[in-house]
């Protein structure tokens, strides 16, 4: 064999060799970035976890601050998607996972077509199977929500503050306790307007801190009419100035004290009361000195 032979001989087997050095460390290298990027995983994924079995706490903590008059039973924020879902005695709410939004209505599984709030309210309650079954009933004799009557109230307990006052001077007088996340007190505003009555709204907070928080905007707006048909239709509201809240708690002490756990109130200029929405017909009956 020449000289010439042998030294391309050993540079072949050298380059051989080199190229064989050099996939093994690859191979080496791809092994550790890949055990190394297996334990980031692992340890994001512990996180992770550790961080969703602790979200319901520092949700809860961060609605305490947040809520610090609300008595929170539960909070649970796996299966919605992101929100949480927060139980304050018989109420339900949701809110997002820092507890900064706070949502009041229904939840519906689209997949599904399941109402998860209904199931939910009815678990917690479930006289609410039974109320249900009646309040059907008279939908389907009157097209109507259920009424109950109270007995009659003193007016002159209430205060001259924690009221916003709207419609035509010269209408129907009622005083109407609500809260601004009632859909049915939302109805029974249109049809007030119907009747064109003179209403004298008072806020009570059926739905809690967030109920308050919303009353209390309406009532320090600058134009507190527009603010509170704003907030029916859950549109912004205008930062607040600050004034006198205390009206607010005295409607909740009236509400409490004559039992009206429940919105829509209707009060009439002589005390009588209705509780539930009515059309504006039997409205304008009950508010004239008739029976609704």
């Amino acid at each position: 064999m020449s000289w010439t032979h042998q030294v391309a001989r050993g540079r072949t087997r050298l380059s051989r060799a080199q190229g064989a050095l050099f996939w093994s460390v690859l191979a080496l290298g791809s092994l550790g970035a890949g055990m190394a990027a297996g334990s980031v995983s692992n340890r994001i994924a512990a996180q992770h976890g550790t961080a969703t079995q602790a979200m319901p706490g520092q949700v809860l903590a961060a609605l305490k601050a947040r809520l610090p008059r609300t008595r929170i039973n539960t909070v649970a924020c796996d299966g919605l998607g992101g929100l949480c879902e927060v139980v304050a005695g018989t109420t339900l709410f949701y809110t997002d996972r820092t507890a900064r939004y706070l949502v009041i209505g229904r939840v519906y599984d689209m997949e599904t077509r399941a109402d998860l709030t209904a199931t939910r309210l009815l678990a917690l309650n479930p006289d609410l199977l039974a109320a249900g079954g009646a309040r059907r009933q008279a939908s389907a004799d009157s097209q109507e929500a259920p009424v109950r009557r109270s007995p009659r109230v003193d007016l002159s307990e209430l205060p001259t503050g924690g009221a916003i006052r709207w419609g035509p001077r010269g209408g129907p007088k009622a005083v109407v306790l609500s809260d601004f996340a009632c859909g049915y007190c939302k109805r029974l505003t249109a049809e007030l307007q119907a009747i064109g009555a003179r209403v004298e709204e008072r806020p009570i907070s059926i739905f809690g801190e967030a109920s308050r928080a919303a009353a209390e905007r309406v009532l320090c707006a600058a134009d507190p009419v527009r603010a509170l048909h704003a907030a029916y239709e859950q549109r912004e509201i205008p930062a607040p100035r600050a004034c006198d809240t205390s009206g607010l708690d005295a409607n909740e002490t009236f509400a409490k004290r004559h039992g009206l756990t429940g919105t829509p109130v209707i009060i009439r200029a002589d005390g009588a009361v209705l509780q539930g929405y009515r059309p504006a017909k039997a409205l304008r009956a009950f508010l004239v000195g008739g029976v609704a």
